[in-house]
C-alpha cells in the first residue's frame, strides 16, 4: 500500500546558533560554540514526517543563493519532495539566528523570514489541486495571515497548525474552526485565547472550533484535548542536547498520527516521544526519529 501523503507549507531557514559554555552575562561575550544548521519550522516538520515514513511534499520559498540551494538539498536528502517549492530570484534565503543558554535552552533569537512572505495566495493558487490531493496539510505561522486564511478557505483536507511563536500565533485566530489539530506551546496558546492556565487555553481552543489540541508544556509534558477527552502526559526523560526542533517533531507526530487514524492518547504519546528523541540530537530533525519508536 502506498504511504500516506502530507504536504507541509511553511518556512525553511538556516539556523545559526551560539551556545555559551557558562551562564550568559548581558552586554558581554562568552566563550562557547557557534553552529550552522538547516532548520525552519516547516522544513523540520517536513523532514520529520519523511523520517516517519510518509510521502512528504514541502512548499516553501527560498532565495536563489547558496543558502537556499543548501536548504533544498537538505530536504531532498531526507526524502522530502521539493517540486512545489518556490525559488525567488534576487531574494535572500531565510536565516534564524539564536542564542541558547549553557544548557541548550533558547535564550533569544532573531528570525529573518522575509522571503516566506512570498508565499502569497497568488503564488499558491495554482498548487491547490496537488495540495488537496494530500491526506493532510501542515501549515506554520511563518505564512502571511492572508495566506493562512486563503488556505483554510480553499483546502478540503485536514489541516494541522503550528503557531511558531507568540508574535505569529494571532494569524490563526480567525481560522481556528478550520483546523483539525493545533500544536501550540503554552505562551502561544495564551496569546491565542487570552487565558492563563493550560486547561483553560485548551478549552477555549476547542470552543473556538479546533478539532484537537496538543498543548506543549515543555519539560512538563503535553496536554491533549478533543471532545470530552482530556489527557495530561508527563515529559519523557531525555538528555538535553538541544531543544531546537523538539516542538516541530511533536507537530510532525501529531500529523503522522492523524493520517494513521490513531486516537487522541496515541497521538499525544507520539508527540511527547518525538520531542524527547529530538532534544537528544544536535540536529533539529533527529535522524533517530522513526515511526516504530512512537507506537
Amino acid at each position: 500500500m502506498e504511504a500516506r501523503c502530507v504536504t507541509v507549507i511553511g518556512g525553511a531557514n538556516t539556523d545559526i546558533c551560539g551556545r555559551p559554555d557558562r551562564a550568559l552575562v548581558r552586554h558581554d561575550s562568552a566563550p562557547g560554540r557557534v553552529s550552522v544548521r538547516h532548520g525552519g519550522v516547516g522544513r523540520n516538520i517536513a523532514c520529520d514526517l519523511a523520517r516517519l515514513g510518509l510521502r512528504t511534499r514541502f512548499v516553501t520559498a527560498l532565495g536563489d543563493d547558496g543558502l537556499g540551494a543548501s536548504l533544498r538539498e537538505s530536504c531532498l536528502r531526507c526524502g522530502v519532495d521539493m517540486s512545489l517549492s518556490l525559488t525567488i530570484g534576487g531574494a535572500r534565503s531565510p536565516v534564524y539566528l539564536y542564542l541558547s543558554d549553557e544548557r541548550g535552552e533558547m535564550d533569544s533569537a532573531v528570525a529573518d523570514m522575509e522571503t516566506a512572505e512570498r508565499l502569497t495566495p497568488a503564488a499558491l493558487r495554482g498548487l491547490l489541486g496537488e495540495i488537496n490531493a494530500s491526506d493532510a496539510v501542515v501549515i506554520d505561522g511563518n505564512l502571511p495571515a492572508e495566506t493562512i486564511a486563503f488556505l483554510c478557505e480553499k483546502l478540503r483536507v485536514p489541516i494541522v497548525a503550528d503557531p511558531v511563536s507568540t508574535a505569529k500565533a494571532p494569524r490563526f485566530a480567525p481560522v481556528l474552526d478550520c483546523l483539525a489539530a493545533i500544536k501550540p506551546n503554552l505562551m502561544e496558546a495564551q496569546t491565542l485565547t487570552g487565558k492563563k492556565n493550560a486547561e483553560d487555553c485548551a478549552e477555549a481552543l476547542l470552543k473556538a472550533g479546533v478539532g484537537s489540541v496538543y498543548l506543549s508544556l515543555g519539560a512538563g509534558g503535553l496536554l491533549a484535548a478533543a471532545g470530552e477527552e482530556r489527557i495530561l502526559l508527563p515529559g519523557e526523560k531525555a538528555k538535553l542536547v538541544s531543544a531546537t526542533g523538539a516542538g516541530d517533531a511533536a507537530t510532525a507526530a501529531v500529523a503522522w498520527a492523524l493520517v494513521q487514524g490513531l486516537d487522541l492518547a496515541s497521538a499525544a504519546r507520539a508527540a511527547v516521544v518525538a520531542g524527547a528523541i529530538t532534544v537528544e540530537s544536535e540536529e533539529a530533525d533527529s535522524p533517530l526519529l522513526r515511526a516504530d519508536r512512537l507506537l
